[in-house]
Protein backbone atom coordinates (compact mmCIF):
# COMPACT_ATOMS: atom_id res chain seq x y z
CA UNK A 1 0.00 0.00 0.00
CA UNK A 2 1.18 3.39 -1.00
CA UNK A 3 1.57 6.11 1.90
CA UNK A 4 0.54 9.27 0.38
CA UNK A 5 2.22 11.94 2.20
CA UNK A 6 0.83 15.19 -0.80
CA UNK A 7 -0.56 18.11 1.28
CA UNK A 8 -1.03 16.48 5.02
CA UNK A 9 -2.94 18.78 7.64
CA UNK A 10 -0.93 19.06 10.72
CA UNK A 11 -4.07 16.66 12.19
CA UNK A 12 -2.48 13.99 10.02
CA UNK A 13 1.10 14.75 10.85
CA UNK A 14 -0.06 14.55 14.45
CA UNK A 15 1.33 11.02 15.06
CA UNK A 16 4.89 11.37 13.56
CA UNK A 17 5.40 14.76 15.64
CA UNK A 18 7.27 13.64 18.26
CA UNK A 19 9.49 11.54 16.41
CA UNK A 20 10.43 14.35 13.94
CA UNK A 21 11.05 16.45 16.92
CA UNK A 22 13.09 14.18 18.59
CA UNK A 23 15.55 13.21 15.78
CA UNK A 24 16.47 16.32 14.74
CA UNK A 25 14.56 16.13 11.31
CA UNK A 26 11.51 18.30 11.95
CA UNK A 27 11.97 22.08 12.01
CA UNK A 28 8.87 23.41 13.20
CA UNK A 29 8.97 27.46 13.17
CA UNK A 30 8.67 28.04 16.95
CA UNK A 31 10.23 25.77 18.21
CA UNK A 32 7.45 23.19 18.53
CA UNK A 33 4.70 21.73 16.41
CA UNK A 34 1.00 23.37 16.65
CA UNK A 35 -2.51 22.13 17.39
CA UNK A 36 -3.77 21.08 14.08
CA UNK A 37 -5.21 24.21 11.97
CA UNK A 38 -3.37 26.55 14.18
CA UNK A 39 -2.22 29.39 11.80
CA UNK A 40 1.83 30.05 12.24
CA UNK A 41 2.45 34.03 12.62
CA UNK A 42 4.73 33.66 9.43
CA UNK A 43 1.97 32.03 7.59
CA UNK A 44 -0.57 34.83 9.12
CA UNK A 45 1.64 37.43 7.80
CA UNK A 46 2.21 35.97 4.48
CA UNK A 47 -2.00 36.39 4.67
CA UNK A 48 -2.05 39.62 5.25
CA UNK A 49 1.27 40.50 2.73
CA UNK A 50 -0.95 39.22 0.15
CA UNK A 51 -4.25 40.70 0.86
CA UNK A 52 -2.58 44.14 0.89
CA UNK A 53 -0.55 44.10 -1.99
CA UNK A 54 -1.92 45.95 -4.55
CA UNK A 55 -1.14 49.27 -4.74
CA UNK A 56 -2.81 51.41 -7.76
CA UNK A 57 -0.75 53.81 -9.77
CA UNK A 58 -1.81 56.56 -12.12
CA UNK A 59 -2.09 54.91 -15.22
CA UNK A 60 -2.23 51.14 -17.37
CA UNK A 61 -1.56 50.77 -20.99
CA UNK A 62 -4.71 49.89 -22.89
CA UNK A 63 -4.13 49.32 -26.64
CA UNK A 64 -1.81 51.76 -27.64
CA UNK A 65 -2.25 54.95 -24.57
CA UNK A 66 -2.46 55.49 -21.28
CA UNK A 67 -5.99 55.33 -19.22
CA UNK A 68 -6.19 56.38 -15.56
CA UNK A 69 -6.63 53.31 -13.45
CA UNK A 70 -9.77 53.12 -12.72
CA UNK A 71 -11.04 53.32 -16.29
CA UNK A 72 -9.09 50.06 -16.99
CA UNK A 73 -12.94 47.72 -16.95
CA UNK A 74 -14.22 45.20 -18.65
CA UNK A 75 -17.70 43.82 -19.18
CA UNK A 76 -19.30 41.31 -16.67
CA UNK A 77 -20.38 39.51 -19.74
CA UNK A 78 -16.62 39.53 -21.35
CA UNK A 79 -15.59 36.30 -23.04
CA UNK A 80 -12.92 36.14 -21.16
CA UNK A 81 -15.08 36.19 -17.67
CA UNK A 82 -16.87 33.25 -18.27
CA UNK A 83 -14.37 31.12 -19.91
CA UNK A 84 -10.52 32.34 -19.17
CA UNK A 85 -9.84 33.43 -22.65
CA UNK A 86 -6.54 35.72 -21.56
CA UNK A 87 -3.11 35.22 -21.94
CA UNK A 88 -0.75 37.16 -19.41
CA UNK A 89 2.80 37.93 -18.40
CA UNK A 90 4.47 38.88 -14.76
CA UNK A 91 7.92 40.80 -15.55
CA UNK A 92 9.43 42.54 -13.15
CA UNK A 93 11.22 46.18 -13.28
CA UNK A 94 14.47 46.90 -10.92
CA UNK A 95 15.58 49.78 -9.32
CA UNK A 96 19.23 50.39 -10.42
CA UNK A 97 22.37 52.96 -9.75
CA UNK A 98 21.27 54.30 -13.60
CA UNK A 99 17.51 54.18 -12.79
CA UNK A 100 14.64 51.60 -13.22
CA UNK A 101 15.80 48.89 -15.52
CA UNK A 102 12.95 45.87 -16.95
CA UNK A 103 14.38 42.42 -16.76
CA UNK A 104 14.33 40.52 -19.76
CA UNK A 105 11.23 42.06 -20.88
CA UNK A 106 11.89 41.08 -24.50
CA UNK A 107 11.51 37.59 -23.11
CA UNK A 108 8.33 38.04 -21.94
CA UNK A 109 6.99 39.99 -24.40
CA UNK A 110 7.65 36.95 -26.38
CA UNK A 111 6.27 34.26 -24.44
CA UNK A 112 3.40 36.60 -24.56
CA UNK A 113 3.09 36.61 -28.25
CA UNK A 114 3.50 32.72 -28.36
CA UNK A 115 0.93 32.13 -25.81
CA UNK A 116 -1.41 34.01 -27.58
CA UNK A 117 -0.59 32.19 -31.21
CA UNK A 118 -1.14 28.76 -29.14
CA UNK A 119 -4.75 30.20 -28.40
CA UNK A 120 -4.91 31.43 -32.05
CA UNK A 121 -5.09 35.38 -30.18
CA UNK A 122 -4.03 37.42 -33.37
CA UNK A 123 -2.16 40.41 -30.88
CA UNK A 124 -1.92 43.48 -32.96
CA UNK A 125 1.62 44.21 -31.24
CA UNK A 126 5.12 43.29 -31.85
CA UNK A 127 7.99 42.66 -29.45
CA UNK A 128 9.32 46.29 -29.98
CA UNK A 129 6.17 47.68 -29.67
CA UNK A 130 5.12 45.69 -26.19
CA UNK A 131 8.81 46.55 -24.66
CA UNK A 132 8.08 50.28 -25.59
CA UNK A 133 4.94 50.28 -23.95
CA UNK A 134 6.11 48.92 -20.84
CA UNK A 135 8.69 51.63 -20.71
CA UNK A 136 6.05 54.47 -21.07
CA UNK A 137 4.18 52.89 -18.49
CA UNK A 138 7.29 52.60 -15.97
CA UNK A 139 7.72 56.22 -16.89
CA UNK A 140 4.37 57.52 -16.56
CA UNK A 141 3.88 56.02 -13.45
CA UNK A 142 7.32 57.00 -11.98
CA UNK A 143 8.21 54.02 -10.74
CA UNK A 144 11.60 53.31 -9.37
CA UNK A 145 10.83 49.53 -8.95
CA UNK A 146 7.76 47.53 -9.51
CA UNK A 147 6.08 44.86 -10.90
CA UNK A 148 4.28 44.36 -14.38
CA UNK A 149 1.34 42.58 -15.60
CA UNK A 150 0.58 42.30 -19.22
CA UNK A 151 -2.43 40.83 -20.48
CA UNK A 152 -4.34 40.14 -23.57
CA UNK A 153 -7.86 39.00 -23.27
CA UNK A 154 -11.40 38.25 -25.77
CA UNK A 155 -13.57 40.61 -24.51
CA UNK A 156 -17.32 42.00 -24.94
CA UNK A 157 -19.17 40.26 -28.01
CA UNK A 158 -20.18 37.03 -28.84
CA UNK A 159 -20.78 34.84 -25.54
CA UNK A 160 -20.60 31.33 -27.00
CA UNK A 161 -17.59 29.16 -26.38
CA UNK A 162 -16.66 29.63 -29.87
CA UNK A 163 -14.91 32.94 -30.07
CA UNK A 164 -15.38 35.15 -33.03
CA UNK A 165 -14.37 38.55 -34.42
CA UNK A 166 -16.90 39.85 -32.41
CA UNK A 167 -15.15 39.49 -29.31
CA UNK A 168 -12.15 42.08 -29.47
CA UNK A 169 -8.53 41.33 -28.75
CA UNK A 170 -7.80 43.71 -26.08
CA UNK A 171 -4.67 44.21 -24.50
CA UNK A 172 -3.33 45.85 -20.95
CA UNK A 173 -0.57 46.35 -19.50
CA UNK A 174 -0.44 47.44 -15.65
CA UNK A 175 2.44 47.85 -13.10
CA UNK A 176 2.78 48.15 -9.28
CA UNK A 177 4.76 48.02 -6.66
CA UNK A 178 5.38 44.53 -5.54
CA UNK A 179 7.69 42.87 -2.23
CA UNK A 180 8.78 39.23 -2.32
CA UNK A 181 6.27 36.86 -3.37
CA UNK A 182 6.41 34.33 -0.85
CA UNK A 183 7.55 37.08 1.87
CA UNK A 184 10.57 38.82 2.83
CA UNK A 185 12.34 36.41 4.56
CA UNK A 186 11.46 33.44 2.22
CA UNK A 187 14.71 34.28 -0.35
CA UNK A 188 17.33 33.55 2.91
CA UNK A 189 15.44 31.08 5.31
CA UNK A 190 13.71 28.87 2.92
CA UNK A 191 9.83 28.46 2.86
CA UNK A 192 7.86 25.31 3.56
CA UNK A 193 6.31 23.81 1.22
CA UNK A 194 4.22 20.15 0.62
CA UNK A 195 3.34 18.14 -2.40
CA UNK A 196 0.07 19.07 -3.85
CA UNK A 197 -3.00 16.04 -3.99
CA UNK A 198 -3.64 17.85 -7.05
CA UNK A 199 -1.76 16.61 -10.82
CA UNK A 200 -0.30 19.69 -12.97
CA UNK A 201 -2.31 19.72 -16.41
CA UNK A 202 -1.70 16.77 -18.78
CA UNK A 203 -0.64 17.26 -22.04
CA UNK A 204 -2.72 17.93 -24.61
CA UNK A 205 -5.47 19.27 -22.47
CA UNK A 206 -4.63 22.75 -21.51
CA UNK A 207 -0.99 23.75 -23.25
CA UNK A 208 1.17 24.31 -20.63
CA UNK A 209 4.07 26.51 -22.92
CA UNK A 210 1.21 28.82 -22.89
CA UNK A 211 0.74 31.38 -19.57
CA UNK A 212 -2.68 31.72 -20.47
CA UNK A 213 -5.39 32.60 -16.94
CA UNK A 214 -7.20 29.20 -17.59
CA UNK A 215 -4.35 27.20 -16.67
CA UNK A 216 -3.96 29.21 -13.08
CA UNK A 217 -7.28 27.48 -12.25
CA UNK A 218 -5.38 24.30 -11.70
CA UNK A 219 -2.65 26.54 -9.88
CA UNK A 220 -5.62 27.94 -7.48
CA UNK A 221 -6.33 24.88 -6.07
CA UNK A 222 -2.59 23.84 -5.83
CA UNK A 223 -1.49 27.38 -4.13
CA UNK A 224 -5.05 26.95 -1.86
CA UNK A 225 -4.85 23.04 -0.55
CA UNK A 226 -1.32 24.44 0.79
CA UNK A 227 -2.44 27.24 2.43
CA UNK A 228 -5.56 25.39 4.04
CA UNK A 229 -2.98 22.94 5.74
CA UNK A 230 -0.51 25.70 6.84
CA UNK A 231 2.26 25.10 4.17
CA UNK A 232 3.80 28.07 2.04
CA UNK A 233 3.32 26.53 -1.42
CA UNK A 234 2.61 23.37 -2.94
CA UNK A 235 4.33 21.39 -5.70
CA UNK A 236 2.46 19.44 -8.00
CA UNK A 237 3.57 16.25 -9.93
CA UNK A 238 2.81 15.68 -13.70
CA UNK A 239 0.24 12.64 -15.34
CA UNK A 240 2.91 10.67 -15.23
CA UNK A 241 3.95 11.11 -10.97
CA UNK A 242 6.96 13.05 -11.59
CA UNK A 243 7.72 16.40 -10.02
CA UNK A 244 6.47 19.29 -12.49
CA UNK A 245 6.28 22.71 -11.18
CA UNK A 246 4.77 25.00 -8.49
CA UNK A 247 1.32 26.89 -8.68
CA UNK A 248 3.50 29.57 -10.36
CA UNK A 249 6.97 28.80 -9.75
CA UNK A 250 9.17 26.31 -11.70
CA UNK A 251 11.39 24.19 -9.52
CA UNK A 252 15.45 23.01 -9.03
CA UNK A 253 16.79 20.09 -7.25
CA UNK A 254 20.58 19.85 -5.84
CA UNK A 255 22.14 16.64 -5.32
CA UNK A 256 26.03 16.50 -4.88
CA UNK A 257 26.72 19.83 -6.51
CA UNK A 258 24.57 18.86 -9.71
CA UNK A 259 21.08 20.99 -10.47
CA UNK A 260 18.72 19.32 -11.83
CA UNK A 261 15.20 20.97 -13.50
CA UNK A 262 12.09 18.81 -14.97
CA UNK A 263 12.10 19.18 -18.44
CA UNK A 264 9.55 21.37 -20.70
CA UNK A 265 7.57 17.82 -21.59
CA UNK A 266 6.21 17.55 -17.72
CA UNK A 267 4.08 19.68 -18.19
CA UNK A 268 5.92 23.29 -16.93
CA UNK A 269 6.01 26.52 -18.03
CA UNK A 270 8.88 27.86 -20.30
CA UNK A 271 9.87 30.55 -17.26
CA UNK A 272 12.01 33.38 -17.66
CA UNK A 273 13.99 32.72 -14.66
CA UNK A 274 14.05 28.94 -15.01
CA UNK A 275 15.66 30.42 -18.51
CA UNK A 276 17.88 32.62 -16.37
CA UNK A 277 19.12 29.92 -13.52
CA UNK A 278 20.19 27.82 -16.38
CA UNK A 279 22.23 30.37 -17.91
CA UNK A 280 23.45 31.25 -14.64
CA UNK A 281 24.15 27.92 -13.48
CA UNK A 282 26.31 26.90 -16.83
CA UNK A 283 28.13 30.14 -16.39
CA UNK A 284 29.27 29.80 -13.53
CA UNK A 285 30.47 26.28 -14.04
CA UNK A 286 27.43 24.31 -12.40
CA UNK A 287 26.19 21.02 -13.53
CA UNK A 288 22.97 21.24 -14.99
CA UNK A 289 20.80 19.38 -16.83
CA UNK A 290 16.72 18.85 -17.50
CA UNK A 291 15.26 15.57 -16.82
CA UNK A 292 12.51 13.67 -15.27
CA UNK A 293 12.51 14.04 -10.83
CA UNK A 294 11.22 11.52 -9.00
CA UNK A 295 8.80 12.50 -6.26
CA UNK A 296 11.21 11.25 -3.57
CA UNK A 297 14.03 13.33 -4.44
CA UNK A 298 13.09 16.29 -3.13
CA UNK A 299 13.15 14.56 -0.17
CA UNK A 300 16.75 13.22 -0.27
CA UNK A 301 18.31 16.61 -1.93
CA UNK A 302 20.84 18.63 -0.60
CA UNK A 303 18.83 21.88 -2.01
CA UNK A 304 15.74 22.51 -3.35
CA UNK A 305 14.77 25.66 -4.65
CA UNK A 306 11.89 27.40 -6.57
CA UNK A 307 12.22 30.34 -9.29
CA UNK A 308 9.89 32.26 -10.95
CA UNK A 309 9.26 36.17 -11.75
CA UNK A 310 7.40 37.00 -8.61
CA UNK A 311 9.45 34.09 -6.36
CA UNK A 312 12.59 35.08 -8.21
CA UNK A 313 15.09 32.41 -6.52
CA UNK A 314 13.42 31.41 -3.52
CA UNK A 315 14.76 28.30 -1.31
CA UNK A 316 12.67 25.22 0.17
CA UNK A 317 14.03 24.36 3.19
CA UNK A 318 10.97 21.61 3.86
CA UNK A 319 9.00 19.42 1.75
CA UNK A 320 6.07 17.30 3.56
CA UNK A 321 7.05 18.23 6.55
CA UNK A 322 10.67 16.38 5.72
CA UNK A 323 13.50 18.77 5.96
CA UNK A 324 15.80 19.64 3.10
CA UNK A 325 19.30 19.51 3.68
CA UNK A 326 19.80 21.70 6.62
CA UNK A 327 16.73 22.91 6.54
CA UNK A 328 17.85 26.60 5.72
CA UNK A 329 19.32 27.99 2.12
CA UNK A 330 21.80 26.06 0.37
CA UNK A 331 25.31 27.26 -0.85
CA UNK A 332 24.09 26.70 -4.80
CA UNK A 333 21.11 28.21 -4.75
CA UNK A 334 22.54 31.34 -2.45
CA UNK A 335 25.89 31.24 -5.40
CA UNK A 336 23.04 31.73 -7.97
CA UNK A 337 21.16 34.36 -5.71
CA UNK A 338 24.15 36.49 -5.37
CA UNK A 339 25.08 36.55 -9.13
CA UNK A 340 21.00 37.26 -10.02
CA UNK A 341 20.71 39.84 -7.55
CA UNK A 342 23.97 41.71 -8.49
CA UNK A 343 22.58 41.54 -12.27
CA UNK A 344 19.25 42.84 -11.91
CA UNK A 345 19.81 45.46 -9.40
CA UNK A 346 22.78 47.13 -12.01
CA UNK A 347 25.95 45.74 -9.20
CA UNK A 348 27.01 43.58 -11.72
CA UNK A 349 27.87 44.16 -15.56
CA UNK A 350 24.90 43.15 -17.73
CA UNK A 351 26.80 40.18 -19.20
CA UNK A 352 23.55 38.22 -20.97
CA UNK A 353 21.52 41.83 -21.84
CA UNK A 354 18.80 40.91 -19.72
CA UNK A 355 17.99 44.49 -18.80
CA UNK A 356 16.39 47.08 -20.50
CA UNK A 357 16.78 51.01 -19.11
CA UNK A 358 13.59 53.06 -18.82
CA UNK A 359 15.46 56.05 -18.19
CA UNK A 360 14.04 59.24 -17.02
CA UNK A 361 10.34 59.71 -15.68
CA UNK A 362 8.05 61.22 -17.79
CA UNK A 363 4.83 63.07 -17.17
CA UNK A 364 2.00 61.22 -17.35
CA UNK A 365 -0.33 61.73 -20.77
Amino acid sequence: MLFQMRCQSRKDMKGRAGSLKANGRGRPESGRWRKPGAMSERTAALARYTLNMLKPTAKIWHNGRLIDWNDAKIHVLAHVTSYGSSVFEGIRCYATPSGPAIFRAREHARRLLDSGKIYRMEIPYNIDQLVDAMVELVRANRMDSCYLRPIVLRGYGNVGVLPTKDNPIETYIACWEWGKYLGDEALARGVDVCVSSWTRIAPNTLPALAKAGANYMNSQLIRMEAHINGYAEGIALDDAGYVSEGSGENIFVVRDGRITTPPLGASVLPGITRDTVIQLARSLGIELVEAPVPREMLYIADEVFFTGTAAEITPIRSVDRIVIGKGERGPVAERLQREFFAIVEGKSADRFGWLTPVGEAVASK
